[in-house]
């Protein structure tokens, strides 16, 4: 899994960073094949903004943006709705309805 952290007009401090990545090492709990995860933390004129891009493959990425007056607030909520979205996703490739050779009818001709 490749992992880039970047930060735009504010300072990322290495504590910040590693809460961060632990966080994103989690993510692999749920058994889906992630190849990247590109984090961009940018101050604004009202807090800061964060975004998770994460690449899944075989699915469409996982993109969540959140903003908030504070950093550590905004990274911990982008964490959990990360996390939601992709156990979400792990729920709907594994528990999808499926039938078996031996359930189909075979049709009389």
């Amino acid at each position: 899994m490749n992992i880039q952290v970047n930060a735009k007009d504010m300072t990322l401090h290495a504590n910040t960073k590693a809460h961060i990545e632990v966080a994103i090492e989690s993510f692999t709990k749920y058994s889906l094949e992630i190849t990247s995860v590109n984090v961009h933390l940018q101050a604004e004129k009202q807090g800061v903004s964060i975004e998770f891009d994460i690449h899944i493959a075989h699915a469409e990425p996982v993109i969540i943006n959140q903003t908030d007056d504070n950093l550590d607030a905004a990274i911990d909520l982008a964490i959990d709705r990360a996390t939601k979205a992709l156990r979400r996703l792990h729920d709907k490739m594994t528990s999808h309805k499926t039938s078996s050779v031996k359930e189909l009818e075979t049709l009389d001709a």
